[in-house]
């Protein structure tokens, strides 16, 4: 479980996080939603201790990670794969490098490793692709392989930074189908943070709204479309307008 608790985080004396409280639970998938600049990635990147928060906790698993030592702090880090926005692969190794470059911190054999990258890899739908590089890979593709990594560590938690920016409707859905299916299998609690509507009401338990730097509310899916929150129905509205419009 975690819990996010008062967090606070500003830079260069602007305030990002104002006082966030969220708690996610064991084996859900919840999805951060907002405008750009709200600091939806700076909330993900304080939850697995990326950065450093002014003022609050986060507790994981009953471990306050903002007061925790380097080597609690970097024990909690591994229960977390993380799908960056980018991708974030080494440009200069294979696929099957880029996957076990992790695993290889772990004292697994080479045999073992082998297997993780194929079976992962088997995982997202690249079967057979370890040898090529990121350049031959398509978007979506990229975006499948860095998945791939994020769960080949066997993660507790999965925190994903806007999986579908950048695709094209149909390899969006692909990554949206991708995150269910994951979530399933390895019954992971999962963190999205995503411009993308569709996706978080087809993915989430949850959809936590994050404006001015609070979670204004918090909404099941089903009750979205009908919230009773002014500022929702206005971001919801304008938000299936723009995904019509691009599709």
């Amino acid at each position: 479980m975690i819990q996010i608790i008062n967090l606070h985080k500003s830079f260069k004396n602007k305030p990002v996080l104002k006082g966030v409280n969220l708690e996610i639970y064991d084996g859900e998938t919840v999805t951060i939603m907002g405008g750009s600049g709200q600091g939806k990635t700076v909330l993900l990147k304080n939850i697995i201790g990326l950065m450093k928060p002014d003022k609050g906790k986060i507790i994981i698993d009953g471990i306050d990670i903002t007061t925790a030592d380097k080597k609690t702090l970097h024990n909690v880090q591994k229960k977390f794969g993380y799908l960056f926005q980018g991708s974030a692969l080494f440009d200069s190794m294979t696929v099957y490098e880029n996957i076990a470059f992790g695993l290889r911190h772990m004292k697994l054999s080479a045999a073992e490793i082998k297997e993780r990258v194929k079976l992962y890899l088997s995982y997202v739908g690249l079967e057979g692709i370890e040898n090529m590089y990121p350049s031959e890979l398509s978007g979506g593709m990229k975006k499948r392989v860095a998945l791939a990594r994020a769960v080949a560590y066997s993660p507790q938690y999965i925190l994903y930074d806007e999986p579908t920016t950048g695709l094209d409707p149909q390899t969006a859905e692909t990554i949206t189908d991708l995150i269910m299916s994951l979530q399933k299998k390895l019954n992971v609690t999962s963190i999205v943070v995503t411009h993308d509507l569709k996706a978080a009401l087809k993915v989430s338990q949850r959809i936590a709204f994050l404006y001015n730097g609070e979670i204004i509310d918090i909404e099941q899916p089903d009750k979205l479309l009908n919230t009773s929150n002014l500022f929702l129905r206005e971001f919801v509205t304008s938000a299936l307008i723009n995904q019509t419009n691009y599709n």
